[in-house]
């Protein structure tokens, strides 16, 4: 452990991850002493953008050394993931200024770049020349749009997680455009109490934080669900170019879909069955379960070709 430090330290790409890893730690705290005074913090998100900054940084050096896009193996893509989490969480925190938003993104972007700089053995972090399959421009376009849409998946996820943590005594009511056509028509009762018949005006409604953060997680996930659409198509037409087959039921592969599967029914339940609240956050939390085995578990057991064989590397270091 002594060693692999002092090599983060002499190497500028594993250096820069380290340093990112500093900054998001130090938001972690600041985050939730935030979420405490329930008040928004601009210095967590200042220590964010360092750390995006850094991520990116980072990212474009290995690119320079490597001579192809830094996604390679698995810690490249644990750090472009990191910088995919965190670029989405400043995105959000913009548009929607909470403290909630940082207390569920920065804990998993800080344990994502620790999983990379601290646990993974040191061959998984060499750039390695690429194979002649994925030596395309493919490369590129695939495997970045599918590591944003994790990103946006697991940042709308975890924000539906603060649904279930936030007013948890109170049946939510999503009152706004994100509840889809089975929501309007369950809830069109509830609306027309705000209508005055006799004047045509509509009162405003006051939308509670609950509901505020289900609307959030709504089209974050819709955003990163259609990222992954495009990946996965993106990734049929590269493996038909590549191996002859648009698809061959590679673990990876089959795990993808089951992701696609889940907020797909995610998005249906909402749109058409009209859930709201509680209901549409479980579903959207286990998907992150799913894109965890499909991203780490089948990575990591060295099954099918997309994987990285980490514990195949573990006899060649004891």
């Amino acid at each position: 452990m002594y060693f692999q430090f002092l090599n983060q330290l002499v190497d500028p790409v594993l250096f820069f991850g380290l340093i990112s890893f500093v900054f998001l730690l130090l938001s972690l705290p600041v985050v939730f002493w935030a979420v405490a005074g329930d008040k928004s913090s601009s210095l967590a998100r200042f220590f964010v953008a360092l750390a995006n900054i850094f991520l990116t940084a980072q990212l474009l050096l290995r690119w320079w050394e490597s001579g192809h896009f830094p996604i390679s193996n698995l810690y490249e893509s644990l750090c472009f993931l990191t910088w995919a989490i965190t670029f989405a969480f400043l995105l959000v925190e913009r548009s929607f200024n909470s403290p909630l938003v940082g207390a569920s993104s920065i804990p998993f972007a800080l344990l994502t770049l620790s999983f990379a700089s601290f646990v993974l053995p040191d061959q998984l972090k060499v750039s390695s020349p690429l194979v002649p399959a994925l030596k395309s421009t493919w490369l590129v376009m695939h495997v970045s749009v599918i590591m944003c849409s994790y990103a946006a998946l697991i940042v709308g996820s975890l924000l539906s997680a603060v649904v279930l943590l936030i007013d948890r005594e109170n049946e939510v009511q999503i009152r706004s455009n994100s509840i889809g056509i089975g929501g309007f028509r369950a809830n069109s009762s509830v609306l027309n109490e705000y209508i005055n018949k006799e004047s045509i005006l509509i009162d405003s409604i006051k939308i509670n934080k609950a509901e505020q953060f289900d609307s959030l997680s709504y089209r974050v996930i819709t955003f990163g669900f259609l990222l992954l659409t495009l990946g996965l198509i993106s990734g049929a037409v590269w493996a038909n170019e590549a191996w002859g087959s648009w698809w061959s039921w590679d673990p990876k592969e089959t795990w993808a879909l089951i992701c696609w599967l889940v907020y797909a029914a995610y998005l249906h339940v909402r749109l058409v069955k009209g859930w709201q609240g509680r209901r549409p956050a479980f579903l959207a939390l286990s998907g992150v379960f799913v894109i965890g085995i499909c991203y780490i578990g089948v990575n990591l057991l060295g099954i099918g070709l997309h994987s990285y064989g980490w514990f195949l590397t573990l006899n060649y270091i004891f």
